[in-house]
């Protein structure tokens, strides 16, 4: 139903989007620095189920939307490409922040982090949109029901974002500690994850590929 590249190109947008900064991977650090490992997963518990929220959302109305504005499928493409220029252009900006410089939080309760984490991710523009312009690129209709491939391309993100999170929810002190004294290590980061983004949002410009409706 489902071919390789597509889980494959599902795998590598999420993987570049993971790994740059943004709200999620801010909050999971600072939370892992300030006040442990255990408060970093319960928080990471949080996003897991922002995920499937927006996941759900997204494929509930997909194969609605392909099937009555086919069309749609082009400016959902440009938008997802012009998301992801956008964010190269952040990370390969002169004076970019780094995600292990976080502010410090004060200590909560396992259910507040876990809400926090929660809101954090439903309140992360990048998620929407990744779920909105990005996956839905990778969907066939004329390769069988197109919720089911959204829910499985979607789970593949999911697995990708909670496996990279939790690496760095478990090493966020140490990697804290290593990059502080190696600033050019953060320089090396932001310039690789803003040049395989950037590579993305340019294929993604300028494949031409048209969903096919199935009969």
């Amino acid at each position: 139903m489902v071919t390789i590249s597509a889980l494959l190109g599902v795998a590598a947008v999420a993987l570049a989007m993971v790994l740059t900064p943004g709200p999620n991977m801010m909050y999971l650090v600072s939370r892992s620095i300030t006040q442990g490992r255990r408060a970093g997963v319960i928080s990471l518990a949080g996003v897991a189920v922002g995920f499937g929220v927006y996941l759900t959302a997204t494929n509930l109305g997909l194969a609605a939307i392909f099937l009555a504005v086919p069309t749609l499928y082009m400016a959902l493409k440009v938008a997802g490409a012009l998301y992801l220029a956008w964010l190269a252009c952040q990370a390969l900006r002169p004076g970019g922040a780094s995600v292990f410089q976080p502010a410090q939080l004060p200590a909560d309760t396992p259910r507040r982090l876990f809400g926090m984490g929660l809101l954090t991710n439903l309140l992360n523009p990048k998620i929407a949109v990744m779920y909105l312009s990005l996956i839905p690129q990778f969907v066939q209709p004329a390769r069988g029901h197109v919720a089911a491939q959204g829910f499985l391309l979607g789970s593949v993100q999911i697995v990708v974002a909670l496996t990279v999170n939790l690496l760095i929810v478990l090493a966020a002190g140490t990697v804290a500690a290593f990059l502080t004294r190696r600033p050019g290590w953060l320089r090396a980061q932001r310039y690789v994850m803003g040049t395989v983004l950037g590579a993305l949002a340019v294929r993604l410009a300028t494949d031409r590929a048209r969903p096919v409706l199935a009969g």
